[in-house]
């Protein structure tokens, strides 16, 4: 496989040192692996830190801004962060105010998230968590007890980020941001496998002429492998998969996400699929962001979520946000 790097071990810490002169606006400390925005701690507001395995970008460190994150905490390609670094951004984003950690549902996430609040807790920062668990294509998978956390995520960190910035106390953020995660739901559809740099090949085989319906984004196994299916066919199957569970009342926001090889051409034909079934099954659509942003290395494919929102939430959405991977209203 060509890649686009030096060598697999200083992938990270180049990408790292990469967003550093890219992102001012940024602080990245490449050697413990933080990612804080330059203005933290902001005064009279509560924090907001994520992170999880790297490959999946602009998730987390793409996120982190006004509006958004106020630091993220990136492991190794698809290998959790470690305590260490979540205490360390901790210490780096909290006024007194509080933090509160978005952690996707995987279970070295989960732990490793879980010993960090508990050492942060330890030095007097007051810790409160949110699990994303949005994934609707399977009930257990290779990593995790329970479903996975994937698309939803970006809804999570921008709804709770704009809310923490208005400066609504920490109970109320954590509280928004579950319920932004109890009315999203997500389904993914691997067109190709992808390849982490230490592999330098494909950490999955999927024969030519198949795709893979539920993929995960480590590339963990979904419900099913068919022969290649029509974008049309496939938003049918992925879009009632996601209404079979979700059943909004109102309308939705809508995520229409690449997996990181899909060019924006396709995903935007795919986007207009996804409307299209929207419609036939009634659902209005509040907003729609398309693009690569929970992505899975160089897999090729694409995920749908939907956000059931009311108006409360539907303003948070819109509120400015100023990130690496995500800005409007600034």
């Amino acid at each position: 496989m060509k890649m686009l790097i030096n060598v697999a071990e200083t992938v990270v810490a180049d990408a790292l040192r990469g967003l550093a002169a890219s992102h001012p606006e940024l602080t990245v400390d490449v050697e413990n692996r933080v990612v804080v925005r330059r203005d933290a701690p902001v005064p009279d507001k509560v924090a907001l830190i994520s992170g999880g395995g790297s490959g999946h970008e602009p998730l987390h460190g793409g996120f982190v801004g006004a509006g958004m994150l106020d630091a993220a905490c990136p492991g190794e390609v698809f290998t959790s962060p470690v305590p260490d670094q979540m205490v360390r951004a901790a210490a780096a984003v909290d006024n007194g105010k509080g933090v509160l950690f978005v952690v996707k549902n995987y279970t070295g996430d989960v732990l490793n998230f879980d010993m960090a609040a508990e050492l942060a807790e330890d030095e007097g920062i007051q810790v409160a968590k949110v699990l994303v668990d949005d994934d609707v294509a399977v009930s257990d998978s290779t990593h995790t007890a329970g479903r996975r956390g994937t698309g939803a995520t970006l809804f999570v960190e921008k709804i709770a980020g704009a809310a923490a910035e208005e400066g609504a106390p920490l109970e109320r953020v954590e509280a928004i941001a579950r319920r932004v995660n109890a009315c999203s739901r997500s389904f993914g559809v691997a067109l190709s496998p992808c390849s982490t740099p230490a592999k330098g090949g494909p950490t999955f085989e999927l024969p030519a002429g198949e795709l893979e319906l539920g993929v995960g984004i480590h590339g963990e196994p979904g419900r099913e492998r068919r022969a290649m299916m029509t974008s049309r066919e496939i938003a049918d199957y992925a879009v009632d998969a996601v209404l079979d569970d979700l059943r909004p009342d109102n309308p939705v926001l809508v995520l229409v996400n690449g997996m990181g090889a899909t060019p924006q051409l396709e995903l935007y034909g795919f986007a207009a699929e996804v409307h299209r079934v929207l419609g036939e099954r009634r659902v209005a659509v509040a907003r729609t962001l398309v693009g690569n942003y929970v992505t899975s290395l160089d897999m090729a494919g694409a995920s749908v979520t939907l956000c059931q929102v009311d108006e409360d939430l539907l303003r948070l959405w819109d509120a400015p946000v100023r990130t690496a991977g995500l800005r409007w209203g600034c």
